[in-house]
């Protein structure tokens, strides 16, 4: 089994269920987006969420698809940065809980946190404060940690820290690991197309994209995005949700056929979808199975409230996926 490492944001998801959408309009959130906000914003938010039903659990996109991994039995790692107040411990002991080897810098700022607001028809929108997070840096990258790997998995939001994740690419292709890259919001890939194109075309293997990432990247349809990204890279991957996921694979087509599932939450639905996929490559199974394996895993998770699959589930999930 091919041994795979993620870098990203670690942040801490507070997930929080609302009554009706005039929430967002209060703080000027658009729907289904990821807006960075600061210390003061965040705290303001979690305050008028104060009557609200919540939950807590570790989060950022890569660190819930290396989590997803991890449950499969995958060899994982992640790299992020943390700071030292009670979110930071909670994150590590939830990394390290799953067997995942945790490579997290300490650092002065406060644990990174995610205001994860979802609203009553189960789409999900993002405030988020990058505290700590944010200083995951270049010097973080080390060769001798990502030579030991065979894959690299990274979120599109770290396109906000151009060193950094040219050092991560950079790094990786020189010591022969393949590099994945899930888009992760709209509006980043809206605010950053042109670069997120030169990474993609230079260093990137895999890419993930749900329907609007890949419209907001192409400005086409979910066919011809695939078609386009395709051209870039070896795997390219887009996601339309209840209708399942089109991948295309040096050139070969095929549609992947979605879960059933009683939606409640799409919070990390994307995020598991990768780490089945990421899983069925470690494990070099055919393209058609890695997609059956990231539908399964997405299809559990929007049953819950979270990017968090229960143990009991996971147990399930793993005899299901063995016969896959």
């Amino acid at each position: 089994m091919k041994k795979i490492i993620a870098v990203g944001n670690a942040l801490v998801d507070i997930m929080t269920l609302l009554e009706n959408d005039e929430f967002l309009t209060k703080f000027s959130l658009g729907k289904g987006s990821m807006q960075l906000v600061d210390n003061v914003l965040s705290s303001d938010i979690l305050k008028a969420a104060d009557g609200l039903k919540k939950q807590l659990a570790s989060g950022g996109s890569s660190a819930n698809t290396i989590h997803g991994i991890a449950n499969l039995g995958g060899n994982t790692a992640y790299i992020g940065t943390i700071g030292t107040d009670e979110y930071g411990r909670f994150f590590k002991e939830d990394l390290e809980n799953a067997g995942i080897k945790a490579f997290l810098y300490e650092r002065e700022a406060e644990t990174g946190r995610a205001i994860a607001m979802v609203s009553l028809d189960s789409e999900r929108t993002f405030a988020t404060f990058l505290g700590a997070a944010v200083e995951v840096s270049d010097e973080h990258i080390i060769e001798e940690t990502i030579k030991e790997y065979d894959i690299i998995h990274l979120e599109g939001y770290l396109v906000l820290n151009k060193k950094m994740i040219e050092k991560a690419m950079t790094t990786a292709k020189a010591n022969g690991l393949k590099v994945s890259i899930d888009m992760s919001s709209y509006n980043v890939v809206e605010q950053n197309r042109d670069y997120l194109e030169f990474l993609i075309r230079n260093y990137v293997d895999i890419v993930f994209a749900n329907e609007d990432e890949a419209k907001s990247f192409t400005n086409t349809t979910p066919e011809q995005s695939l078609d386009i990204i395709a051209e870039m890279v070896e795997t390219a991957v887009v996601k339309l949700g209840k209708n399942g996921s089109l991948v295309k694979h040096k050139g070969e087509y095929f549609k992947i056929e979605p879960v059933v599932a009683d939606c409640i939450d799409t919070t990390g639905a994307g995020d598991l979808f990768a780490a089945g996929f990421l899983y069925g490559l470690a494990n070099d199974l055919p393209i058609d199975k890695c997609g059956k394996i990231g539908s399964l895993l997405a299809s559990n998770v929007i049953e819950l409230v979270g990017a968090k699959i229960s143990n009991e589930r996971w147990e399930i999930l793993r005899r299901q996926v063995a016969n896959i």
